[in-house]
């Protein structure tokens, strides 16, 4: 058997692997079992002839020799899904772009660049999906998304240490604000104290993982209590707004926050500011993905002027 004989399973699976970074998140991704997936990934190394994932602890990366079959594999199921388009009798399109984004890119930023881009350029196609950081650094490494919209905090290293790093554009920086129950007495002022948040009870993403924390405000000098827990910004919101407790937010999802909710700032600490990041792999990009670019530029540049300007709820 040579590597002709791959299936396009074996393929996708594979490229989910070097996406997520982890066998049970692949599986859970494909809806697949732990053991289907590996498998599929023994199978493919069987036939490149070689290790195609270095396992480590904590996940798996790309080896020389994988990195090669993923940047194959990527146009062949890219080739695959526009053949299933075409044939689905979609019009054909006038380029693809693969676009992913951080929860909070996708409030005001993604949707605003996404339709203006249909308005200049309505035959750019653009498929796009949302994750965190690291998968989607993960997902730019192995060729299934063309530029990643990333979160950034300080010291604001470079999101890894593979090579050739990664080109990136920092398209807003911001301070890291507060929502607060509108009825709450820290809701009563214009900004929150630092001092005033000892004591209080916290909204804050997974229950495990690096983002566990991921909602409380950063050097709370005590433990945190964290009263609920959710990925979701505006379930995290929601919650705000039922006086469940407090969560940190962007100042740009002033736009999204539900009645109910105050954004504000924080004052009496060192200042916590927040990058969105656009990301690519160094390689000149094609017409499609540098239009994308461009419109995200623009929204960017229009949601700043619309933070400066957004009256609190």
């Amino acid at each position: 058997m040579d590597f002709t004989d791959v299936s396009l399973t074996a393929l996708r699976v594979f490229r989910a692997v070097a996406e997520q970074g982890t066998f049970t998140a692949a599986a859970a991704s494909l809806g697949y079992t732990q053991s289907a997936v590996s498998r599929q990934i023994a199978s493919i190394e069987r036939v490149a002839g070689a290790e195609l994932l270095e396992r480590r602890r904590g996940g798996v990366r790309l080896t020389a020799a994988g990195r090669v079959v993923m940047r194959r594999a990527t146009v062949v199921l890219d080739a695959i899904d526009a053949t299933a388009r075409e044939l689905s009798g979609l019009p054909e399109q006038g380029g693809t772009a693969r676009l992913g984004w951080v929860p909070s890119a996708g409030t005001t930023l993604v949707p605003h660049a996404l339709a203006a881009l249909r308005r200049s350029d309505p035959g750019v196609h653009v498929v796009s999906r949302e994750g965190g950081t690291p998968a989607l650094v993960r997902a730019l490494r192995a060729g299934s998304i063309d530029l990643a919209l990333l979160s950034s905090a300080p010291p604001f290293r470079a999101p890894d240490d593979e090579s050739p790093p990664l080109e990136l554009q920092t398209l807003t920086e911001r301070a890291l604000c507060l929502a607060v129950p509108a009825a709450h007495p820290l809701a009563r002022g214009d900004f929150v104290d630092v001092a005033d948040l000892r004591g209080q009870r916290w909204i804050a993403g997974s229950s495990s993982g690096a983002d566990r924390l991921m909602g409380v405000w950063p050097g709370l000098d005590e433990r945190p209590e964290i009263v609920h827990t959710a990925r979701d910004w505006l379930a995290k919101l929601h919650l705000v707004a039922a006086g469940c407790g407090l969560t940190t937010v962007s100042c740009a999802l002033a736009h999204a926050a539900p009645p109910g909710v105050r954004i504000l700032p924080v004052r009496g600490g060192p200042q916590e500011l927040r990058r969105l990041l656009l990301a690519r792999l160094p390689q000149p990009p094609a017409e499609p993905v540098v239009r994308l670019a461009a419109a995200l530029w623009a929204a960017a540049l229009a949601d700043d002027t619309d933070t400066d300007t957004v009256p609190n709820p």
